[in-house]
């Protein structure tokens, strides 16, 4: 029963495709819909690749050529030509009339493009597949004309522009094998050529190459063709990495046939996983690499990055801001300022961490001490859901070549420890500030406007103060907060104490940190003999003179957080919506958050549904005392303070409109009750 309705689903959606394509108007979005991935019906493929190419319909551009085959290189061409078609699986009577309509395609194509015909030009193998679906010339042709300008990279010569790009590629994700093959001086133009040049038709059987190509042309992504290649490699890995005593010409020869052991039954699995490794490369790669297909009459541009010579992989700074302002599974990026201690005192980006390259050389100790602390706070960041977390590390100098010499050590450095999605940012902290004062970062409504800052806090001028923020720093600004600047606001010189560093960096950008109080902390620890001001009760009006929190926050450089992360982090105990109430009567959407020794306040960005500025971090032994209104019971008041001998000195106070107050006080009073019992047993 069941196979029958398999049948009667598959000449359903057979009918619709072939209904769809007889009405002459199909466009490539309507097929792929209908054909939802499945397997395409071999009578119909021609039609199908007509349409994914543009080609549909189109006219008979041979239509005012004379015919003449007489280019210099004819000769060569011809050879060429017949060697293809005294492969085709077809009648011999017809192959002379094929031979033809091959070598006029090629012959015209080099004429209107004013090319020379060169003897290791893959072109008769790219037209093998399209024989197959037994085309007109004019077909043939517009087929043809078609992939050389859509698919077939530019450049595409022995140490080419794509072959650089793609050891880029290579080198992002599979930093191991890339170093192996460049350690035996295998350059990918040395096994890849061809398949680049054929879209792996000069390599793969004719029926997996119709396969593949079903699945390419509606994929309709020229860069698809780098990922496919990568794939190529990342299942030859272990054996690539296996022939370590093996001839150089011996591991190129097999690299190069390596397609030839696809199979038809490969291919679903083969897009799944270059669509998967897409996905984790940044988007710069494709977007600063669109010329590479196109028209070959277009000339590279001068400025355009000599990628031979580029460490590793380029991103442009808009996608490095924009990309980990983005929910979702993209790339997002941990950034990495190289720049020395004074530049990036000066101003950085406020989600940067500071990797001091000159260390490398002037104090290796202390170097590799900072390359753990980075390794560790990219992996707090990460679980904190940090809005600076990011799994590929990013690399930034200040775009001055002899300035960056030491940071291109740190990479190298990087890189030959085998590390993953490495990049660097393209044009470094020169180019940041270009941009952000290309976009106007200055404009009130620009969600880039705190991206500069310096480790005093203050914000780079680029920037200014948001509204409600004081020039100082503190207050309740809308913009993004450093998540480093507690870090480094200690960074004077190149000699601070790296340990210090990371441990502050990690208590702030991590989740709640259990604190362990000890006989030295001062911070809400009684005193012995003193009994705890700890109090919950009643309160008639505020205490005016008492401070506000807001300018004794923890830290005043806010950090951007996605609320749900935090929420279901194991440490929390309780969570409660709510809405922080200033003593100007405005209130903001808010969450507190408990855990076995802090209380958290993280205050919602309207601008950015799902995330929160850290407003607030309250050790609970530091609670002097919770009261409410009487007129008012949802409005709680906390204060923080020390309990000494000579009284309670309070030194913040934070007040919070919760529903369901009541509950709130009593679980946040118990927690409290049991950090009070642990101090004093």
């Amino acid at each position: 029963m069941a196979e029958g309705e398999d049948q009667l689903l598959q000449g359903s959606w057979d009918r619709d495709l072939a209904d769809a394509l007889e009405s002459g108007g199909c466009d490539l979005e309507t097929m792929r819909n209908i054909i939802q991935g499945r397997k395409l019906p071999c009578n119909q493929r021609a039609k199908i690749w007509k349409i994914a190419l543009n080609v549909a319909g189109k006219g008979d551009s041979l239509a005012s050529w004379d015919g003449s085959l007489d280019l210099p290189e004819q000769a060569i061409i011809h050879d060429k030509c017949q060697q293809l078609i005294d492969l085709q699986p077809v009648p011999e009577e017809e192959k002379p009339a094929l031979l033809v309509d091959v070598e006029s395609v090629i012959t015209f194509y080099c004429k209107s493009r004013n090319i020379t015909f060169k003897q290791n030009l893959n072109w008769p193998e790219l037209l093998k597949p399209l024989l197959s679906l037994q085309l007109s010339r004019s077909d043939l042709y517009n087929c043809f004309y078609a992939i050389m300008n859509k698919y077939i990279p530019r450049d595409c010569v022995s140490n080419g522009r794509p072959f650089h790009l793609f050891r880029l590629l290579l080198q992002y994700h599979e930093p191991e094998l890339c170093s192996f093959l460049d350690t035996k001086k295998i350059t990918p133009d040395s096994y890849a050529m061809n398949w680049l040049g054929s879209m792996f038709a000069g390599q793969c059987l004719p029926e997996v190459t119709q396969a593949m190509w079903d699945v390419y042309l509606q994929q309709a992504d020229p860069f698809l063709i780098f990922f496919l290649m990568l794939i190529m490699l990342v299942n030859a890995k272990d054996n690539i990495l296996s022939q370590e005593g093996d001839h150089k010409e011996e591991l190129i020869q097999m690299l190069e046939t390596s397609p030839a052991h696809l199979e038809v039954e490969d291919m679903e699995d083969l897009f799944s996983l270059a669509q998967y490794y897409y996905s984790k490369t940044p988007l710069s790669l494709r977007k600063d690499n669109q010329n590479l297909f196109g028209s070959s009459l277009v000339a590279l541009k001068d400025e355009e990055m000599d990628l031979s010579q580029a460490l590793c992989l380029p991103v442009s700074v808009p996608e490095i801001l924009q990309a980990n302002q983005l929910q979702g599974d993209g790339v997002r990026f941990f950034v990495v300022d190289c720049r020395p201690a004074e530049q990036y005192n000066a101003g950085h980006l406020s989600t940067a961490f500071h990797l001091d390259s000159d260390l490398m050389l002037q104090n290796p100790a202390e170097f590799a001490l900072s390359v753990k602390s980075l390794l560790e706070a990219q992996k707090q960041s990460l679980e904190s859901g940090s809005i600076a977390s990011g799994e590929h590390l990013c690399f930034m100098g200040s775009g001055r070549e002899e300035e960056d010499m030491y940071m291109n050590m740190v990479l190298a450095h990087f890189l030959q420890k085998n590390k993953e999605y490495v990049s660097i940012a393209k044009g470094g902290f020169m180019a940041l500030q270009q941009h952000l004062a290309d976009i106007n970062v200055e404009g009130p409504d620009n969600v880039y406007v705190h991206w500069i800052v310096s480790t005093s806090g203050s914000r780079g001028s680029i920037s200014s103060p948001a509204d409600g923020e004081s020039p100082n720093g503190s207050g309740d600004g809308k913009g993004v907060k450093s998540l480093v600047n507690k870090m480094t606001f200690a960074l004077k010189s190149r000699s601070v104490n790296v340990k210090e560093k990371v441990i502050s960096f990690i208590e702030n950008t991590s989740g709640p940190v259990e604190r362990h109080v000890s006989s030295s902390d001062r911070v809400g620890k009684p005193y012995r003999g003193v009994k705890p001001v700890f109090s919950i009760g009643d309160e008639e009006e505020y205490d005016t003179d008492e401070i506000d929190s807001s300018s004794m926050s923890d830290d005043d450089r806010k950090e951007i957080v996605n609320i749900q992360t935090w929420i279901n982090k194991p440490d929390i105990k309780h969570h409660f919506p709510c809405n922080e109430v200033k003593e100007t009567g405005h209130m903001f959407p808010s969450h507190l958050l408990v855990t076995g020794t802090h209380m958290y306040c993280l205050r919602e960005i309207a601008s950015r549904k799902g995330f929160a500025y850290i407003q607030s971090r309250q050790a609970l032994n530091s609670v002097v005392k919770i009261t409410s209104k009487k007129k008012h019971p949802e409005l709680i008041t906390f204060k923080f303070g020390n309990s000494n001998s000579s009284g309670v000195e309070v030194l913040a106070v934070e007040r919070y409109l919760i529903p369901n107050a009541g509950d709130a006080t009593k679980a946040i009073k118990q927690q409290i009750m049991k950090v009070l019992d642990a101090l004093e047993s």
